[in-house]
């Protein structure tokens, strides 16, 4: 990673002191909230999976 992309103060491991400000926090995905729109979704990829999962085998048995 170049300097130019990097907004963190500068570090340097030989001296002691730490930097002036804190490096920013970084935002993960279980850590973001989801939108309604991407739990729907989520709950119809979870049907349409036990639907394959259990409703194809039930039919074909």
């Amino acid at each position: 990673m170049t300097a130019d992309h990097d907004d963190r103060p500068a570090y340097d491991p030989a001296e002691p002191t730490p930097p002036e400000r804190e490096p920013p926090l970084r935002s993960t995905a279980p850590q973001s909230e989801y939108t309604s729109t991407q739990v729907a979704l989520g709950f119809v990829v979870l049907l349409v999976g036990l639907v394959v999962t259990f409703g194809l085998p039930f039919l074909l048995a």
